[in-house]
């Protein structure tokens, strides 16, 4: 079938021309070649001085990492890449990490815009896009997420440069709370009678022995 195409058109090409389809081949490409150089010298100019300008841009070499300190978490969202002339920053486990390297994927219109400047150490380790996985807490999640969660932190550790830490807005008063109802209930012990002795006796060593053991 295509043997019989082929001499079809050797035909059509003779009886219409008056050329061997050798040479109206020939033809053609010469004119394919010149056409495409005049189009070059005079309607591809614009063209040309564009797409070099993009690449160029894109190739720019980036700014050296700037060392942030201590931040809030809302002070990271200044780092989420809609703004080109500040660096793109995400955080995992409050240890904020300079992506600028890796724009196509965490700036806006990458597959991990939305990680940018936010703590995403809950949606990294599950893996999630939803809003409420975009948070620093990873209360709750199992072994097998916090493997990957670790898996994340040493590939950003290993990557891009570290410039700074989340401040921590949740006073620590567990230890201060718990510690004062132990002593309260210590000096009670030891204010009972006489009789009571030997029991508040064993209720005050007890923490001696458990230190000692601990050292």
């Amino acid at each position: 079938m295509a043997l019989e195409l082929w001499e079809t058109l050797k035909e059509a090409i003779t009886a219409y021309t008056g050329l061997s389809p050798a040479t109206f081949f020939t033809v053609v490409a010469l004119g394919l070649a010149a056409y495409y150089v005049i189009s070059g010298f005079f309607g591809g100019s614009d063209h040309h001085q564009h797409v070099p300008r993009q690449y160029e841009e894109q190739m720019q070499p980036l700014p050296p990492p700037v060392q942030l300190g201590e931040v809030t978490e809302e002070e990271l969202k200044q780092y989420d890449g809609t703004d080109s002339k500040k660096p793109l920053l995400m955080a995992i486990k409050g240890q904020i990490y300079d992506v600028s390297q890796s724009r196509m994927f965490y700036g806006p219109g990458g597959p991990y815009a939305l990680f940018a400047g936010k703590d995403a150490s809950r949606a990294l380790a599950k893996m999630s896009f939803e809003d409420k996985d975009l948070t620093g807490d990873v209360s709750g999640l199992g072994p097998f997420e916090l493997e990957a969660l670790q898996d994340w932190e040493y590939k950003f550790m290993s990557k891009y440069e570290k410039v700074g830490t989340i401040k921590n807005t949740v006073p620590v008063t567990d230890g201060t709370s718990t510690s004062e109802p132990a002593a309260e209930a210590t000096e009670s012990d030891a204010s009972k009678p006489a009789e009571d002795g030997p029991a508040a006796t064993a209720h005050v060593e007890t923490p001696a022995v458990a230190e000692s053991k601990e050292e």
